[in-house]
C-alpha cells in the first residue's frame, strides 16, 4: 500500500521524472530492495507521437502504452508513483526535501532527475500543429514512415547540413531550406549538391496544410515548395529548473543545453543523478531507458558503500 507522501518517511530515491528513464530506474531500484518514489508531471516529451520506433520489441508501440506498462511493473516491486510537479529540492545534510507544487514533501537519500527536455519549435505558423506527425526531426524515429517523400529539412543551426545528409538515406526526393541557417561552406555545399540534395533560398514563412497533410511550405517570396514531411532540429531546453537550488545549471549544447553528468547520470553535487534527454537530448527512448538503469545501478552501488562503510563504523 503506497505511503501518504505528506507523512512519508526517507526513501532511499526520489525519482523526478515519469518517462522511460525514470521508470527505468524505478525498476531497476524495486528490484533491487530500494523504497522509490517516482514523481511524474504527465508531461513526456514524446506527447505527440502516436508511435515510437527503434525499441527493440517495442517497435510501433504508442509511447502511452509503454509508460503504463512501466508503471504496473514497478508496482509489483513496491515502487510508488505519484502525479505532480516538483517545486523544490533542498539539501540538508545527508538528504535530500522534495517539495511538491501542492505542498506536499519527500525525503530523499539520493535523487535522480529524469524531467527530460522541451522542444523549442520554430516560430513558423501552422508548425507545432503538425509536430510529431509530418514535422520531424530524427530520421532513426521517423524516417522509416516518410521514406521516398518530398522532405525538407528546415535550416536553423550549424547541424542543418549535417541533418540532411541524414535525411538522404531515406529518400533522393530532399530539400534543404536555408530559412534562417548560417551559410553552408563551400565543401558542404559540395556534399548537398553530389548527394542530388536541393538548396532552395529564402525564409519559410508557412506551411501548407491539404485535407490535414502536409502539402509544403511556403517562401517569403511567395513560392511553395510541395513536400509531404519537414525536419527540424528543435532547440532542447532542459526541465531543470527545479536543480538550481542544488547548483547545478544547464551547459551549452550545439542543439540547445543539457545537464552535465558522468557516465552514469552522477552530476557535480554528490547524491545526484539525471538520466534520459535531461542530460543527452540526442537520446531516443531505448536509450533513454537504458541511461536509467545505469544510473540506478551506480546509484544502488553507492548506497551499499554507504551502508558498508556505517556497518564497519558500528562494527
Amino acid at each position: 500500500m503506497a505511503r501518504n507522501v505528506e507523512s512519508a518517511g526517507r526513501y532511499d530515491v526520489v525519482i523526478v521524472g515519469g518517462g522511460a528513464a525514470g521508470l527505468s530506474a524505478a525498476l531497476m531500484l524495486g528490484r533491487a530492495r530500494r523504497s522509490v518514489l517516482v514523481v511524474d508531471s504527465g508531461e513526456p516529451r514524446n506527447a505527440p507521437a502516436a508511435h515510437m520506433h527503434g525499441f527493440l520489441s517495442r517497435d510501433g508501440q504508442p509511447p502511452g502504452e509503454l509508460l503504463a506498462m512501466g508503471r504496473k511493473e514497478i508496482a509489483a516491486y513496491d515502487g510508488e508513483v505519484l502525479a505532480g510537479r516538483v517545486r523544490t529540492v533542498v539539501q540538508e545534510e545527508r538528504d535530500f526535501t522534495v517539495e511538491l507544487e501542492e505542498g506536499r514533501t519527500a525525503r530523499a537519500r539520493r535523487l535522480l532527475v529524469t524531467t527530460g527536455i522541451t522542444d523549442e519549435l520554430p516560430d513558423i505558423p501552422g508548425l507545432a500543429a503538425r509536430w510529431g506527425r509530418d514535422v520531424v526531426h530524427c530520421p532513426y524515429c521517423d524516417g522509416w514512415e516518410v521514406r521516398d517523400e518530398p522532405i525538407g529539412v528546415l535550416a536553423t543551426g550549424p547541424l542543418s547540413v549535417h541533418q540532411a545528409l541524414l535525411f538522404r538515406q531515406w529518400t533522393d526526393r530532399l530539400t534543404f531550406l536555408r530559412h534562417t541557417g548560417p551559410q553552408p561552406a563551400d565543401d558542404e555545399f559540395v556534399q548537398l549538391a553530389a548527394r542530388g540534395i536541393a538548396v532552395v533560398e529564402g525564409k519559410v514563412t508557412e506551411l501548407e496544410v491539404v485535407d490535414d497533410r502536409l502539402a509544403g511550405v511556403r517562401l517569403d517570396s511567395g513560392d511553395l515548395i510541395p513536400l509531404r514531411a519537414l525536419a527540424i532540429a528543435p532547440r532542447a531546453v532542459p526541465r531543470a529548473a527545479l536543480l538550481a537550488g542544488l547548483g547545478l545549471e544547464p551547459s551549452p549544447h550545439p542543439g540547445g543545453a543539457f545537464i552535465a553528468a558522468d557516465a552514469t547520470g552522477l552530476t557535480v553535487v554528490p547524491g545526484v543523478w539525471v538520466a534520459g534527454n535531461v542530460s543527452d537530448p540526442s537520446a531516443n527512448v531505448l536509450l533513454s531507458a537504458a541511461s536509467g538503469a545505469k544510473a540506478a545501478g551506480a546509484i544502488n552501488a553507492d548506497l551499499i558503500a554507504e551502508e558498508t562503510r556505517e556497518a564497519v563504523h558500528g562494527f
